[in-house]
């Protein structure tokens, strides 16, 4: 069988990392993409510092859980003079490198309304203009530096939407562990879980294939020893370069994967409960693994790889998971068994739920 394994993210890592943002951009006009807190905390200034001139723009509204209303005026602002940047860096954590992706792609007339109509059709299209991004993660969990999607929410209508076009990878993802230490516990914690989640996740998949198991394995690995460490001593950097480096691995192994039923689940979880993303792809991981383990014998060892025995994994996936202070049953979150059921029904339609090894089309394939 023939496996393919793809990502063209150059990837720089490193402590004192940013400072190899001058050379990557290397004299062309930079816009920056950031979260409100990046200026208090002195990152702005940092960039400000390293880039000079070169910094031409600082858009540092973002907010968590990009929705279509923020977007369009940002969108429309940006490409209404595109002359003004040659790049974008993105500077935060997923929202700021998914609100960064959504202003990589321009449209012909640099409206929204054309991105927004390919995204309510589930279809893609192609950009006339494009920006190149680095970005530059200062959470240890979405892997968004290292794959091409964002996600775009729209509140009002309660739907949450994926964009992802061959234009949307990043060109380059630069990892400095001390842009983390100033992540709070709660932070720290749901993108460490959201890691987890991406790693396992890719596991559970059916598009998996031996590359991808390599990274999510690791990865998992990894974190369970890091993670709960790493929320008794959040300044240590020793510990926060481990952490990116896990999630650093686990957004390569769902980058060729994609994710899968944990967070098809998630996806309502946020939309008509506020939990947020990184609990609630994490929270439902043991009744996942439940569900995966014994549908396939190649899978079920690349898991036991990488959770040891499978015969009380999800036991003590939920007992890592509640450790660090997160239920793992829906009614932790005030939601009824009746609910629950047809949340996982439904979740198991969409295109992140079609991915589980469980889910009814990949038994049908398994079948024939």
């Amino acid at each position: 069988m023939t496996h393919v394994f793809f990502n063209p993210v150059r990837s720089v890592y490193g402590v004192g990392s940013l400072t190899s943002l001058t050379a990557l951009v290397d004299g062309r006009k930079a816009a920056l993409v950031t979260f409100p807190e990046a200026r208090a905390l002195g990152l702005v200034h940092r960039i400000e510092q390293l880039l000079g001139p070169s910094l031409v723009q600082v858009i540092d509204d973002v907010r968590p859980n990009p929705d279509v209303r923020e977007l369009r005026a940002l969108y429309e602002a940006f490409w209404g003079a595109p002359e003004q940047a040659d790049l974008l860096i993105a500077v935060g954590g997923g929202s700021a490198i998914d609100t960064a992706k959504a202003l990589m792609v321009g449209t012909t007339d640099g409206s929204f309304g054309e991105l927004i109509r390919a995204l309510e059709a589930g279809k893609g299209f192609t950009p006339t203009r494009l920006k190149p991004l680095i970005a530059v993660p200062t959470t240890a969990g979405t892997g968004s530096e290292v794959t091409p999607w964002a996600t775009i929410w729209d509140q009002a209508a309660q739907k949450k939407y994926s964009l992802h076009l061959p234009q949307t990878w990043p060109s380059v993802a630069l990892l400095d562990p001390e842009l983390m230490l100033s992540l709070p516990a709660s932070v720290t914690l749901q993108s460490g879980l959201d890691a987890l989640s991406h790693a396992l996740e890719a596991i559970w998949n059916v598009n998996a294939n031996p590359v991808s198991d390599t990274f999510a394995v690791a990865a998992v690995q990894e974190i369970f020893a890091t993670l709960p460490a790493l929320m008794g001593a959040l300044n240590n950097v020793q510990l926060r370069g481990r952490m990116a480096l896990a999630a650093l691995k686990a957004g390569m192994a769902f980058s060729n994967t994609r994710t899968a039923l944990a967070h098809s689940i998630s996806y309502e979880m946020t939309l008509r409960h506020g939990l947020p993303h990184g609990i609630a792809c994490a929270f439902p991981l043991p009744l996942v693994l439940a569900r995966a383990i014994g549908r396939d014998a190649a899978r079920d060892a690349v898991l036991q790889q990488a959770l040891g025995p499978l015969t009380d994994a999800p036991g003590r996936l939920s007992a890592f998971i509640e450790g660090l202070g997160v239920g793992t049953h829906f009614a932790d979150y005030g939601v009824s068994d009746a609910e629950a059921e047809r949340m996982v029904a439904h979740a198991l339609t969409g295109a992140r739920g079609r991915n589980f090894i469980g889910s009814a089309p990949a038994l049908e394939a398994e079948a024939a």
